[in-house]
Parts: structure tokens; sequence; C-alpha cells
């Protein structure tokens, strides 16, 4: 092909700009250095169940409310696993779920293993729930921390009430005292309760009154 030398030497600039275009580069080692290849992070899933996040959920702490360490959740030494984790204060923050059995109250500290790595863990709360019966957080299980439907109490004096179980004194961890009344219904407002209802127990969250019937 004929072609004048500017001409050429353009032509020649191209074909080289795109032959280097199409050449191959990653593991070959016939690149110029700068491409290497990439493998994806691991990423920590609450499947190893131990040491990703303190008490995170879905992990599982030791027996003992006041001395208590997290533990893999098939170990003999398990005895609750997290059901919800939140930082703060546990009455400043978000309610634990219903059917929750206990409260685990986390104080900052500097353990070995934390969320971030930075050898902290801010103070916080785990709502527990055991591995094996009873749950005092059930429906008229006698304790929890939350009142909730189903759920039994007794007159503790000055207006105030206190949760018991409802299968009787020895029924649960209340101390032996036997219900008086149950909260049949959660409304929003006491004109929602039905006219059976006898007392009126505060039971927070979106509907914050419970209808409690005499037993």
């Amino acid at each position: 092909m004929l072609c004048a030398p500017l001409v050429c030497a353009l032509l020649l600039l191209v074909l080289a700009a795109l032959a280097g275009c199409q050449q191959p580069s990653g593991a070959d080692g016939d690149g110029d250095g700068d491409a290497r290849p990439t493998t994806p992070a691991p990423v920590p899933t609450q499947a190893s169940g131990y040491g990703v996040v303190f008490l995170g959920i879905d992990e599982c702490s030791s027996f003992g409310r006041e001395s208590f360490t997290e533990v893999p959740c098939t170990s003999e030494r398990a005895a609750a696993r997290v059901i919800a984790r939140h930082d703060g204060r546990a009455g400043e923050g978000r309610p634990c779920p219903a059917t929750t059995d206990f409260v685990l109250h986390i104080s900052e500290q500097r353990p070995s293993a934390d969320e971030d790595g930075d050898g902290a863990v801010p103070q916080g709360y785990a709502c527990m729930r055991n591995l094996e019966p009873p749950h005092p957080g059930d429906p008229g299980g006698g304790g929890g921390p939350r009142t909730i439907v189903g759920d039994c109490v007794y007159g503790a004096g000055a207006g105030e009430v206190r949760e018991t179980a409802c299968a009787g004194p020895s029924g649960g961890p209340s101390g032996g005292r036997a219900p008086e009344y149950q909260v049949t219904e959660a409304v929003v407002r006491r004109s929602d309760c039905p006219a059976s209802t006898e007392l009126y127990v505060q039971l927070g969250g979106p509907q914050p009154v419970g209808c409690a019937r005499p037993l």
C-alpha cells in the first residue's frame, strides 16, 4: 500500500494502539505489572457463631447473668442465645423482642475480640433466649423484661402490678405469688379495651395499654 510518510506513521500508531488494547492481562504474567488478579475478601458470617462480634445476634453466652462469657452455641457451657443486640442502656434504647427471657447488660470493656478490632466493646445490652425451657419470657411464663398479652399479674400495692406465672405459685420465678389478672389484649387507648377489663397494664410499644381481666 502506497501512502505518504506522515499518513503511514499515523496508521502505524493507530494499529499499535489497537494491538495494545486487545492484549490480555491478568494472571498470565504477560501484563505490564499494574493488572493484578482480584479475590473477594472473606465476609464474616454469623454462622461462625463465635468471636466475630462480641455477643452478636445468634451467638451464645455461658451460664450466669452477673458473670458471663461468649461461647460457641455447640458448647456444653452454652445457656442462652442472643436474639437482639443494641448499644446504649436497656432502659433508654429499643425494646427487646416480646419473648425475651432475660437481658444481659454489657458494660464498656476492652476484651481481645470485639466488633471492629479496636480493642473496645461499647456499652449495650443483649436480649437473650434460653436454649432450653423454661422460657419465662413466653406468654404466661412469669418473667422476662416485658409484659405481653397472655401474661398474668398480681397487685403489688400503690397502683402497681407485678408479673407472675399464670400456672400458679409453683409455675414461675415470681416468688410463689398467685395470679390475679391476665392481660388479654394490647390496644392503643384504654377506651379500646373490652367491657370485661378491670385493670389496665402499661406495656409500652405501639400498643401500650394492656387490657387485663380478673382470674
